[in-house]
């Protein structure tokens, strides 16, 4: 896929557009809670460029990073610049989106056991923004920034063929949040959740801040929840088949409010914003005359600290691992770009509990020191050992957490 010079052009004004408006973030940031701190800089900078600060040393990941009881984190490949958003394979190979560089690559599994993947592969180049991934009856499917496309796979033999096409079109890109996710459900259903384009505001297009759903071929579309602000990731549970989703809440209402979300996806559900956050509290910007919605909005059923910016969200299936782990999902915390004390920067898991509550408990922690921040963990995925693999757009570094041996 080559682009043309209009495209080129195009997509050059939506990135000047784009530092604009995070500028214009930071400088109100900036008003409100004064300078940030030196980890807060380098997140900022590398949010505007693009650029990736570099995967820390083995030493490094030994000394930093702490699993949880039971695991051991590696490094499982290096100089991934710019590493989003992970598939895996029913072969074990990781497909990775790199969606500031506009590619999708394949990283082969670790045949020779030293604990890296083998080789590198190029799936797909000029892609407009690739992040959500999924693979379904021999496609593999790539969401855009405004469309849907995918691409004959073989997972056997890790290979891409014949030509890439659009099933979903016309999906918009202004503003912010331009990253878009996907997942087949049990159903056998494309879903595809689309962020806002604003930190607080009421959307022209009414497929913005939603949860939608296709048929495979990109038919059948239909909005299928509302109100969510910018749901990252979602995963269904293995036991009960429930759609949950990662919630990134509102900026610019200080260190502590709103908290990020988990949120139960139901289908025709409004989840609150732009009029309600957190659990439902009406929003001073856009709540007054909504209080009804108090009432009706759909409450998260989990609650992250304000800012920690979750994203990535798997449930862990494999009966490798270690006990207290059979109803629990690994969720990674991108962390806050505009707190006053950063936050965040590491994997947590969530344990359902009978009564259906959920506990929350590190699972990989580090990445956050006084040296500053090392990695923002991103996309998240199981493989068929058991291991969970990392994805940090911070440091381009793909990490594996897998129980200890």
């Amino acid at each position: 896929m080559h682009l043309s010079l209009p495209m080129i052009r195009n997509r050059a004004a939506v990135a000047l557009l784009t530092i604009l408006a995070l500028a214009t973030c930071c400088v109100i940031a900036y008003a409100r809670f004064g300078p940030p701190r030196i980890g807060d800089a380098r997140i900022l900078l590398a949010s505007l460029t693009g650029r990736a600060v570099g995967a820390p040393g083995g030493d490094v990941v030994a000394s930093r990073l702490r699993p949880a009881s039971g695991f051991e984190v590696s490094l499982y490949a290096e100089d991934v610049p710019l590493a989003r958003w992970l598939q895996i394979t029913r072969a074990g190979d990781l497909v990775v989106a790199r969606t500031r560089a506009g590619e999708v690559m394949l990283l082969g599994r670790d045949r020779d056991g030293d604990g890296r993947a083998d080789e590198r592969r190029i799936l797909l180049t000029g892609l407009d923004g690739p992040h959500g991934l999924a693979i379904r009856d021999g496609w593999l499917y790539v969401a855009e920034k405004t469309a849907v496309g995918r691409v004959r796979f073989d997972e056997q033999a890790g290979a891409a063929s014949g030509a890439y096409e659009h099933v979903i079109t016309g999906l918009t890109a202004d503003g912010n949040h331009v990253t878009r996710t996907i997942g087949f459900g049990p159903d056998g259903m494309l879903y595809l959740s689309q962020g806002s384009t604003c930190n607080v505001c009421e959307e022209k297009d009414p497929r913005r801040a939603t949860m939608m759903r296709f048929a495979p071929d990109g038919t059948q579309g239909e909005i299928y929840a509302t109100g969510l602000r910018n749901s990252v990731g979602f995963d269904w549970a293995p036991w009960d088949g429930a759609l949950y989703a990662t919630e990134n809440g509102r900026d610019l209402l200080g260190d502590d409010f709103p908290p990020d979300e988990l949120n139960r996806i139901e289908r025709g559900a409004f989840y609150g914003w732009p009029y309600v956050n957190g659990f439902n509290v009406l929003d001073p910007d856009l709540g007054r005359g909504h209080d009804s919605l108090l009432a009706t909005a759909k409450r998260p059923v989990h609650g992250f600290r304000a800012h920690n910016a979750p994203l990535g969200i798997v449930f862990l299936r494999s009966p490798a691992l270690p006990p207290g782990y059979e109803r629990a999902a690994i969720v990674a915390l991108h962390g806050s770009w505009n707190r006053s004390v950063p936050d965040g920067y590491k994997l947590v898991s969530l344990h359902w509990r009978d009564d259906g509550s959920i506990d929350e408990r590190d699972f990989l922690s580090g990445f956050l020191g006084e040296p500053g921040v090392i990695g923002r963990p991103a996309g998240v995925a199981e493989g068929p050992d058991g291991a969970v693999y990392v994805a940090d757009d911070f440091a381009g570094a793909i990490y594996r957490v897998a129980p200890r041996r």
